[in-house]
């Protein structure tokens, strides 16, 4: 036992007879007052309060002081310890006696109260540990643990460091000096040994501290240590991963079997934490790969088949331009021509959505933005694709005072380009497309909506992803899945939204917002 142990436990019997003597006096007065039969049970009182307040060892102590201080003082023949009566006798064995039984129930409630106090208190530290242990920055829910075992067991300094197959991550909390010993400690004074574990009939036991004798080599280790640092292992898998190091203040008793427990069960819970992030990475890169994997296969099968077609057509009217034992006329030639430059150009948008999805994948979406009139450009769009819309009725709604607009021209023509062209190619002749733009506030939303049989409502939550082609009734549109793809991310670059929904009397409304911002003279 240390010496701080033994002047407490010294203090203690001390002040255990001491209540004694004081309530010797409150007897004495009681005394003198009236003729109270049994008032030898006031000493009860002496009992339990040093029992509740000192403990077991001082309230048996205070019980047989009780039993001698009667019988000394207030029993026949006064000032001895001899008993002349045998009824005295009696009563001097019941004070005794129940004295002793008090002291001892009072002092095991008083220790089943403070051992419910650090239970309580371990679940409420394992609890904010499991809490802290659970943020996504490890370094810093680290620094939280070691904060709070610090102040929770009046540590000198706390330093942990885990990382597994990965980088070591490292949090301390503690004073500069207590902290570098730790740092500085390569061979602690103790580890905690691992414990028994739990089983269907037993409960774990707290582990037990090891103490490490430095080899010779080592040399003595330097007074100031005097036994201050500990290591507590972070285990993960059956593997060593990282250490709980503490650092005790000087001259402080050893800690108590519930506080090694609450060690160990945090060292465990580091380890499963590490695992857990070593799992969560695994499992991002794998879903990584796969999202690669189905990119790549949806590609393979999309440039494979949409490619195939304007390069046959391309092949087929160049040998056909070829063939010097054919007299074709002019007009087949300039047809011949016409097919391969529509087929180039197709080609030419193909590989244009593939590099867009690319970078919008990889982020690199940077619009050069500037202020133009965006009903201009939905104007040049509508003329520019009249060939393609020339079994469709296109009506503009157009507003004459809409104020310029920040955009990247070329971004947002290929944006309203791809609306307009999903409604002619999804919807059947005769039917109408319409072009619309609305200011609200500090936005601009421009609308292409069309009276055909709408989007399948199990794709309008997928036709924004790339590659993904919806199955329309009545139509035969043919696609790479690319164009509302590149679409959403041209806009979301610009800081809008795209979005689809069916209206109630049939046909889809696709729709994006672009923000206003300031105006062109003030921006100036």
């Amino acid at each position: 036992m240390s010496a701080r142990r033994l002047r407490r436990a010294f203090a203690g019997y001390v002040l255990a007879v001491g209540s004694v003597a004081v309530f010797t006096g409150i007897v004495a007065i009681v005394r003198s007052v009236a003729d109270v039969n049994n008032v030898s049970m006031i000493y009860l009182l002496a009992v339990i309060a040093s029992a509740v307040a000192l403990g077991r060892g001082p309230a048996i102590l205070a019980a047989i002081s009780s039993f001698l201080a009667f019988n000394f003082f207030f029993l026949e023949p006064h000032y001895t310890l001899e008993v002349t009566d045998d009824e005295e006798w009696l009563a001097l064995a019941l004070l005794l006696i129940t004295g002793v039984i008090t002291g001892h129930l009072a002092a095991l409630l008083r220790e089943r109260a403070e051992d419910a106090e650090k239970r309580e208190r371990e679940a409420i530290v394992l609890y904010d540990v499991v809490r802290l242990l659970a943020e996504p920055d490890v370094r810093r829910a680290l620094s939280a643990v070691a904060d709070r075992l610090r102040a929770e067991l009046r540590l000198a300094a706390v330093l942990i460091a885990v990382g597994g197959e990965g980088p070591m991550s490292e949090a301390a909390a503690g004073d500069g000096d207590a902290l570098a010993l730790a740092r500085e400690t390569a061979l602690p004074d103790a580890i905690l040994g691992a414990g028994r574990p739990p089983t269907s009939a037993l409960s774990a036991a707290p582990g037990r501290w090891i103490r490490v004798v430095a080899p010779r080599s080592a040399g003595a280790r330097s007074p100031a240590r005097s036994a201050r640092v500990a290591s507590v292992p972070v285990v993960s898998n059956a593997l060593r991963i990282g250490s709980l190091v503490i650092v005790h203040p000087a001259g402080t008793p050893a800690l108590s079997d519930t506080d090694n427990r609450l060690l160990s069960t945090v060292a465990h819970q580091l380890g499963l934490a590490v695992e857990r992030l070593r799992l969560q990475s695994e499992a991002t890169e794998a879903e990584a790969l796969r999202r690669t994997d189905e990119l790549r296969t949806a590609l393979v099968n999309a440039v494979s088949h949409e490619f195939r077609t304007p390069l046959s057509s391309i092949i087929a009217s160049a040998d056909s331009l070829l063939q010097g034992d054919v007299s074709w006329s002019e007009e087949e030639n300039v047809q011949f021509a016409q097919a391969i430059v529509e087929e180039a150009r197709r080609l030419d948008r193909l590989v244009s959505n593939l590099l867009d999805v690319s970078r919008i994948e990889a982020g690199n979406i940077r619009p050069e933005k500037g202020w133009y009139d965006l009903a201009s450009l939905c104007n040049e769009v509508a003329g520019r694709l009249r060939p393609l819309t020339a079994d469709h009725r296109v009506e503009l709604d157009l507003p004459e005072d809409l104020p310029p607009v920040p955009f990247d021209y070329v971004q947002i023509d290929q944006v309203v380009t791809s609306l307009v062209e999903n409604a002619a190619k999804h919807t059947p002749p005769g039917t109408t497309i319409r072009v619309s733009i609305i200011s609200r506030g500090g936005w601009v939303e421009v609308a292409v909506g069309d009276s055909g049989p709408g989007v399948p409502r199990e794709a309008l939550a997928q036709v924004f992803k790339p590659f993904y082609r919806a199955e329309v009734r009545g139509t035969r549109a043919s696609g790479t899945g690319l164009g509302l793809a590149v679409a959403k991310g041209f806009v979301e670059a610009h800081g809008g939204r795209i979005w689809v929904a069916n209206g109630q009397d049939g046909g889809a409304r696709f729709a994006f917002t672009l923000p206003l911002a300031e105006q062109p003279a003030a921006a100036a």
